[in-house]
């Protein structure tokens, strides 16, 4: 069975237009990762959990501040390259990303080292426009900010509606018999 998260993706409209609130994942694994790697705050539906109940927790975990009671849009379902379905919902609001104060949790530091550390789960939370979200996001986290604009009666931000088809999740380039990457349309 595929893991499932929900999520909240906080929004506000500011002097440019739409902004998100989206978090970077904290600890040793994530802190040279960027493009690609940030997301919504999100986390685990526990059995007998309702998704709201469960973005609402999550929220307040990874950010330390309880999320908008009310004005939740349902932005629906995205499945992420490991299989995990995140169900989203977005709500207007406002906080101040130096503000943060995440949860931590615990993980053996270095590998194998036997030694336990604590890290936030969530180091970086930032206000950004759907442009720039299509590029920090986890690639398939993309769409949401998509729907939420399209709800919002807002037009896409120029990048953030690809025309181009998604490139399958992977470890990089495919490579050729020779051992170059192969050329576009190859």
């Amino acid at each position: 069975m595929a893991r499932r998260s929900a999520g909240l993706l906080l929004y506000r409209k500011g002097a440019g237009g739409l902004e998100v609130l989206i978090v970077h994942p904290g600890g040793p694994l994530w802190a040279r990762r960027d493009r690609g790697a940030w997301s919504i705050p999100k986390g685990e539906v526990e059995p007998g959990d309702d998704d709201v109940v469960t973005a609402a927790r999550e929220f307040h975990e990874e950010l330390g501040h309880r999320p908008p009671a009310g004005g939740w849009i349902d932005l629906g379902e995205v499945t992420q390259a490991g299989g995990k379905q995140v169900h989203a919902f977005a709500a207007p609001g406002e906080l101040d990303p130096a503000a943060l104060r995440s949860a931590t949790v615990a993980m053996e530091w270095p590998p194998r080292s036997g030694r336990t550390a604590r890290f936030p789960e969530v180091d970086r939370a930032a206000w950004v426009s759907p442009d720039v979200a299509a590029e920090l996001l986890i690639p398939a986290q993309v769409p949401l900010v998509e729907r939420l604009a399209a709800h919002l009666g807002l037009e896409p931000a120029p990048g953030l509606s690809r025309s181009d088809p998604p490139r399958p999740p992977g470890p990089g380039p495919r490579r050729t018999g020779r051992g170059r990457a192969p050329r576009d349309g190859a």
